[in-house]
């Protein structure tokens, strides 16, 4: 019996070990972009540099969030990654249109491992583009 758990014991921590791998692999990579990306030339103007600093560090949030959304199982923080996401989204949309630059287009982001965003030729067609019997 006390074998058991023994062998129990030893296996819980080696199932958890790759998604924590992962999820810590993601995250690294994310604040590692981020810093990059915050990384800088001053343009001698406060206001672009600071959002040319600042969409980085949003678009780093929004990397983390969406590693929570893929990995993590707390239904809290899961909502909490998806706000992140949507308010982060917004804010980079209002700077890069107070800089005067184009907006990227809409994108899905996929929340776990593996799922990819749908393309814009994988969607149905508009209604009104659809066939009218």
């Amino acid at each position: 019996m006390a074998f058991a758990a023994l062998v129990v014991a030893v296996r819980i921590p080696a199932q958890t070990e790759q998604p924590i791998a992962e999820f810590r692999a993601e995250n690294t990579a994310a604040m590692d972009k981020m810093m990059a990306g915050m990384a800088i030339k001053s343009s001698n103007d406060v206001d672009r540099d600071f959002a040319r600093m600042m969409i980085p560090h949003h678009q780093g949030a929004i990397d983390m969030a969406e590693a929570e959304l893929r990995h993590g199982h707390n239904e809290q923080l899961r909502r909490i990654a998806q706000e992140i996401i949507v308010d982060q989204q917004q804010e980079i949309a209002a700077m890069r249109l107070a800089l005067g630059d184009a907006l990227p287009p809409s994108v899905a982001a996929p929340t776990r491992p593996g799922a990819v965003a749908p393309a814009a030729s994988q969607q149905p067609a508009p209604r009104s583009a659809q066939h009218q019997p």
